[in-house]
């Protein structure tokens, strides 16, 4: 799927590139500051060329890529990939921050049961403070 074009939308290669579900939410992440390009804000209409350095921020994640090659069109995963690199030095903090998110999820159980009424209450009660 990788074409020939030699500048594309960033909305629309972040879109092509798997990392947002929509051009919609790749373009609000732009504005709200969560991709920089060359370590700078950028706007959703900004041209991306190839050998451009992009930080992704996405939830918990933070993506270091280099840009490899242009799409206009959504491919598939195995595709997607083809159109960036990502440093070792970013895959090795995600495998860190998710290492330990799991270990603070490990800790939670959760209950076995429905909770019964006494419960509810109990529940009910520690969203609002007045009712204690």
């Amino acid at each position: 799927m990788p074409s020939d074009i030699s500048t594309l939308r960033l909305d629309q290669w972040l879109w092509a590139a798997r990392f947002f579900k929509t051009r919609s939410l790749a373009k609000q992440a732009i504005e709200t500051g969560k991709v920089e390009v060359g370590g700078q804000r950028a706007k959703a209409s900004r041209a991306v060329r190839v050998g451009d350095a992009l930080r992704i921020a996405r939830g918990d994640e933070i993506f270091d890529i280099e840009v490899l090659d242009l799409s206009d069109r959504r491919g598939s995963a195995a595709v997607a990939q083809t159109l960036y690199a990502e440093t070792e030095a970013s895959k090795a903090r995600r495998a860190e921050t998710m290492a330990t998110l799991r270990a603070a999820r490990a800790g939670y159980q959760p209950p076995e049961t429905k909770p019964d009424k006494r419960a509810r209450r109990l529940i009910r009660a520690l969203g609002d403070i007045d009712a204690l």
